[in-house]
């Protein structure tokens, strides 16, 4: 066995407590060298593979959530365009409903105006033909009248009706 005294012999100097013990020094570098083995081998492998299944598992969703994100831009941009066509075709049909509308009155007004001016020419016509059916019926009873009358003032029949 070897102490701290056999110790001095060998390495010719003293160190006191610090001098090495052979055989506590290979023990310790055998049990050193087994506990890295044992680390190395079985270990950290396991430790670096959970590493590696957990980044790969982070990086995934954030791969994922970018897709989602992607995928909802181009949604809300489809969206947004179908949006934007739907606009443009209300305001189409609005223009043209408001061109057919000012169509329509004018239509309307041009017939209302035609049916105005028919009734006025059919009215005028009526007045016209009725004026002249009562100006034959009242110069037909004023030639009566006057001989009438200027039978009355001459005192015997004037006109026609003399014998």
């Amino acid at each position: 066995m070897t102490t701290l005294a056999s110790n001095a012999k060998i390495f010719n100097m003293d160190l006191g407590p610090l001098n090495p013990v052979w055989a506590e020094l290979i023990l310790g570098f055998a049990v050193f060298f087994l506990t890295f083995f044992f680390l190395a081998k079985v270990i950290l492998p396991k430790i670096k593979r959970t590493l590696e299944e957990r980044e790969d598992a982070t990086e995934g969703a954030t791969g994922r959530a970018d897709d989602l994100r992607a995928e909802a831009a181009d949604i809300r941009a489809q969206y947004e365009a179908e949006l934007a066509e739907a606009r443009h075709e209300a305001a189409r049909i609005r223009s043209k409903a408001v061109e057919e509308g000012s169509t329509a009155i004018a239509a309307a007004r041009a017939e209302g105006q035609a049916e105005r001016d028919s009734i006025l020419a059919a009215g005028s016509a009526k007045i016209a033909a009725e004026r002249d059916a009562a100006e034959r019926e009242l110069n037909a009873d004023v030639d009566a009248w006057a001989r009438a009358l200027a039978g009355r003032i001459v005192g015997e029949s004037v006109g026609a009706d003399r014998g």
